[in-house]
């Protein structure tokens, strides 16, 4: 599992009221016993133990896993390379007040702050050779390791190493990339890493010197924090640059609208600009272009000959994708012979990320676009069984069959629909999110759920504002899943506060007035 992606889950555990505190806990309980474990089998009984901790929570894991270590009659020493108002993770404080209200002390547990190097070397462990019956365990560095290792901390690394200790990682070995396996710098050599829920993926790269064996701890996360989206996708989000400048954060392309309909682009488009990108362009015919024009000064709009999308625009709409970095097609285009020979036409031209929204899913070949990695399909439930007929019917279904209704389901006939499902979207590389009171998102083997949203989201155009937010995110770089599932998430949330404040009358241009907000994390 990547690491990103375990502080996703860490974090939507917490919206599922699942505290990170009652998985700390888990955690250092957890390696607690392996560490137990480890000493039966190694030295037949208890030893001294001496936890090196950091800021961060492999700290905390060490400070929980101290308490329970205690009362298994083991002597405790804690090494603290960092004050408590360094300690970032506020569980692990928390887990860190616990042991220092142990006083007066009757448990065998010393407390030591060490401020620099040289307290390190006083250490017994720094020059005691007689620290074979000892185990060590390292929680100094853990997820967030960049550049190189600063000197209190690469003398505590070092000690570690020249130690003939048994020496016990938290999580990942300290120093170690936890996605790559890499070490630019210098990193703690474990007998053993004892990592919880899932595997890191630079553990399975990295060299067994480094990492020891492997021991995987269960903590109690369940399935559904890594199904469903939740605020914690939001850590996949990049940070802007405080040096950037007007289209480093991404520019978008609509190719959208037509006589009858020029409020879905709009949307799409004011919903793109609250979701952070800089430029939004919309390509619209003529009859479509003033009215879009007056919904908001800051979408980029260029008047296209016609009533409809024709053939005859596919030139101008070729040389304005040039300068963009994401495509999303689709919102008000209507159908017709012309329309759909364009998007046909687009969708093979065009090399960058495209969303496909409303119209284009009724007019695309998906024949054409069934390779494409970054492609995403945002279709309802009607236009899902229409996009893929072909499929729904070889599987000896009708469209009856097809229903995304999950509500009163045992867990059977709910896995059963997602594999139909997946199986289906699996005809195509890239991403399609069946929309409906839970949003499902597939690509290839991946599954994400979103339930945030509620019934006032029947509202028109809501559909319009989360195509207008996936393409805007995918134009910020982020890659056509996490686009799709964040989009999603925050669409429903955006419904659910505009709910809050309006009750069932709001609209869908309501909705971008709370994206910001949530996007960081209010």
């Amino acid at each position: 599992m990547d690491p990103i992606d375990m502080q996703v889950t860490d974090h939507n555990c917490e919206y599922l009221g699942l505290s990170r505190l009652c998985l700390m806990e888990n955690a250092g309980k957890s390696l607690s016993d392996e560490v137990a474990t480890l000493s039966t089998f190694t030295f037949s009984k208890p030893v001294k133990i001496v936890i090196f901790t950091g800021s961060g929570g492999n700290g905390g894991d060490g400070f929980v896993a101290a308490r329970h270590l205690l009362n298994r009659g083991f002597s405790v020493d804690l090494c603290l390379l960092k004050n408590d108002d360094e300690i970032k993770s506020q569980d692990a404080l928390t887990n860190l007040k616990v042991l220092r209200n142990l006083n007066p002390r009757v448990s065998r547990l010393n407390i030591n702050y060490l401020k620099d190097s040289s307290e390190i070397d006083k250490l017994d462990i720094a020059f005691n050779n007689n620290f074979s019956e000892s185990i060590i365990i390292d929680g100094i560095l853990g997820t967030g390791i960049k550049g190189k290792i600063r000197p209190k901390e690469r003398r505590a690394i070092e000690v570690i190493n020249k130690s003939n200790a048994l020496k016990v990682a938290i999580d990942v070995p300290s120093g170690m990339n936890p996605l790559t396996g890499e070490v630019l710098d210098i990193c703690v050599k474990a007998d053993y890493t004892v990592g919880f829920h899932k595997v890191k993926t630079g553990l399975r790269i990295a060299s067994e010197d480094i990492v020891g064996g492997l021991i995987t701890c269960d903590i109690g996360i369940p399935l559904e924090a890594e199904l469903f989206v939740g605020d914690g996708d939001l850590l996949k989000l990049k940070n802007r640059s405080n040096n950037s400048h007007k289209g480093n954060n991404g520019s978008l392309l609509i190719i959208g609208g037509s006589k009858e309909y020029s409020g879905a682009p709009g949307l799409a488009g004011i919903s793109a600009i609250s979701s952070g990108v800089d430029l939004v362009h919309v390509a619209t015919p003529e009859s479509a272009a003033i009215p879009i024009k007056s919904y908001s000064p800051d979408l980029i709009v260029h008047s296209l000959k016609g009533d409809y999308l024709n053939l005859n625009n596919q030139e101008e709409i070729l040389n304005l994708v040039e300068d963009v970095d994401a495509v999303l097609i689709g919102p008000g285009a209507s159908q017709n012979d012309e329309t759909k020979k364009l998007f046909n036409i687009l969708v093979h031209k065009i090399k960058k990320p495209i969303v496909l929204d409303a119209d284009a899913l009724k007019l695309v070949n998906r024949k054409l676009i069934s390779k494409r990695k970054d492609i995403i399909l945002t279709p309802h439930n009607n236009e899902f069984k229409q996009f893929y007929q072909d499929i729904i019917y070889e599987e000896g279904l009708t469209f009856d069959d097809v229903s995304m209704k999950f509500d009163n389901l045992n867990y059977k006939i709910v896995n059963d629909k997602l594999t139909f499902f997946q199986s289906v979207t699996n005809s195509i590389e890239g991403v399609t999110v069946v929309k409906g009171e839970s949003d499902f998102i597939f690509q290839g083997s991946k599954i994400k759920i979103n339930t945030s949203g509620n019934p006032g989201m029947t509202v028109g155009g809501t559909g319009d504002c989360l195509a207008g937010l996936t393409s805007g995110l995918l134009a910020q770089g982020l890659n056509v899943f996490d686009s799709a599932s964040l989009a999603t998430f925050l669409n429903g949330k955006a419904g659910d506060l505009a709910m809050d404040k309006y009750g069932y009358g709001f609209a869908a241009s309501d909705l971008s007035e709370f994206i910001g907000k949530l996007m960081d994390g209010i």
